[in-house]
């Protein structure tokens, strides 16, 4: 056979095979199986929420941690509704309120902001772009002490503020919506806003924010849940039980279970509830987390 024809074969049989080499059986396996060890590392912790949420306090440690016994969650939640008049779910209703608006604010801050780097030249803005995602390298949690002492200063601690502010200014979402308006923004569509008598801050709400709605949606997202998890900055800047979010919460009631009666109960049956509104959030937007991701990969 002429090493012609065994060539078209070869280039057929790629061609049939998707236009790539097929990767080996054990390659596949090896894969297969890594990706399901990740899957039950993953939902591990909320499968043993699950089960612990519907134990009472003999079951939880007398039986086995990851499968169920008797049934006692609608005992658990009415215990939950009831302790301190029904603080908890105040917390949640923090938690909610803390996401919702330090999400907005940072989305509308890094949109802003990273337009302006992406379609305005100025001396220093490689510099600055530089700074910012140095900045988006360094450990919330290595901020919280100095912010706390900040706001000591000028008399906001313990106030909504405290906890906003800081949460405002996210150097990430600032490269996110740099990426976003370099990739979704065209300069003739300004130029062209422009000849038609707009303004700069027209044409970044009128037009810029429009055509950056996915990668909003994204930042928003993203900052959402960073919020909802965040737990030292709550930490230092609120003393009030009645302000904390429901992660700063359920350590208070770890805290006392500690020290006084054991309510592991109602802490696991708190962080279980803790994560639905996470988990509805996650879902509604996915379809926009996907596509924005996506768009910030390319490019």
């Amino acid at each position: 056979m002429s090493s012609a024809t065994q060539a078209v074969r070869a280039t057929k049989a790629t061609e049939s095979s998707g236009g790539g080499v097929r990767p080996s059986r054990r390659a596949v396996v090896l894969t297969t199986g890594l990706l399901v060890i990740f899957l039950l590392y993953s939902l591990a912790p909320t499968w043993f929420l699950i089960v612990s949420a519907t134990k009472n306090q003999t079951d939880l440690y007398s039986t086995f941690g990851l499968w169920f016994s008797s049934n006692h969650l609608g005992d658990n939640l009415q215990e939950i509704w009831a302790y301190h008049d029904g603080v908890f779910f105040r917390w949640v209703g923090n938690s909610v309120l803390y996401s919702t608006l330090g999400a907005a604010g940072s989305t509308l801050v890094s949109l802003a902001a990273g337009y302006g780097l992406s379609k305005f030249g100025f001396r220093g803005r490689g510099a600055l772009f530089a700074v910012i995602v140095g900045a988006s390298l360094l450990p919330s949690t290595l901020l919280a002490f100095p912010l706390y002492l900040v706001f000591s200063e000028i008399g906001l601690t313990n106030t909504i503020w405290s906890v906003l502010i800081p949460y405002f200014i996210n150097p990430f979402g600032v490269y996110l919506g740099k990426v976003y308006a370099d990739s979704s923004v065209p300069a003739e569509l300004m130029e062209a806003a422009r000849i038609d008598g707009a303004g700069e801050l027209r044409i970044f709400y009128a037009v810029a924010l429009r055509l950056m709605r996915t990668g909003g949606i994204t930042i928003f997202m993203l900052e959402f849940i960073n919020i909802w998890n965040n737990f030292f900055l709550p930490l230092f800047m609120l003393n009030g039980e009645r302000t904390f979010p429901v992660t700063l919460g359920l350590y208070s009631w770890l805290q006392q279970a500690q020290t006084a009666r054991d309510m592991n109960t109602l802490v696991l049956t708190g962080s279980l509830l803790s994560i639905v509104p996470l988990a509805i959030f996650m879902f509604a937007l996915q379809k926009y987390w996907r596509s924005g991701i996506l768009m910030g990969s390319l490019k």
